[in-house]
């Protein structure tokens, strides 16, 4: 462990009023608390249906001020793209990684649509990616940094468009934790799953009210936020 590492976790240590090691009765806590980790509250609008759910997240993204629109196929996705593209007078070229939702998209049937995979750049305008999880509790993406999809996609364009299969639609945060806490659980090789690096819940497009409590779109981040809903028979 390097200097200053150790500088700040005997910084942590001191703040908690801990001088030494834990005794055994506070790392059985800990290790308790870590491997059955408990729910915290979620609110009840959750306990719905499927098909109702997709209803709560829709509505709830849509009152953050996102945009969303539901497909039945991912033949659909191109032109609902060139389309939202034609209606906000953004250039049709989009920057995007590949993901098993989106390579599986048919993107040759909009030719004019141009795709550029790589890393945003900063005078990229839109950005295309799939998210891993959508939180009905509060009309939230979450998504999962790794190779396949860059955060800088989720941050440096000034429009995030989002497809995200209907099946994928969560009821709260904690399933999200549950989520990602499965993902590092050991296979059938012993091989242990990487968590993620970086996890952005991502609520609407970026805004701000700091400046006389004036909202502002697009403060630290997208100005806009469109989601694609495909129903996720499409994507199995």
């Amino acid at each position: 462990m390097n200097e200053q590492r150790q500088i700040i976790l005997n910084n942590i240590r001191r703040s908690l009023g801990r001088s030494g090691p834990m005794d055994k009765e506070k790392i059985s806590a800990l290790k308790d608390r870590l491997t059955s980790p408990k729910r915290n509250l979620i609110p009840e609008r959750t306990s719905l249906t499927s098909s109702s759910l997709i209803t709560l997240f829709k509505d709830m993204a849509e009152g953050v001020f996102a945009s969303v629109e539901e497909v039945d196929r991912l033949s659909d996705i191109p032109r609902a793209i060139t389309s939202y593209l034609k209606k906000e007078n953004l250039p049709s070229q989009v920057v995007m990684s590949s993901d098993e939702v989106l390579d599986s998209v048919p993107w040759e049937e909009q030719p004019l649509l141009g795709i550029s995979k790589r890393i945003p750049e900063k005078d990229d305008m839109v950005s295309v990616t799939s998210a891993a999880v959508g939180v009905a509790e509060t009309g939230t993406l979450a998504m999962f940094s790794g190779p396949d999809h860059p955060s800088t996609l989720n941050f440096l364009p000034e429009t995030h468009v989002v497809v995200l299969p209907k099946d994928r639609v969560a009821k709260s945060y904690e399933d999200v934790w549950d989520m990602i806490r499965n993902n590092t659980a050991m296979g059938d090789r012993n091989e242990k799953k990487e968590m993620p690096r970086t996890v952005n819940f991502i609520t609407g497009p970026s805004r701000s009210g700091d400046i006389e409590q004036t909202l502002l779109l697009g403060a630290h981040g997208p100005r806009r936020l469109h989601i694609i809903l495909v129903d996720s028979k499409e994507t199995n």
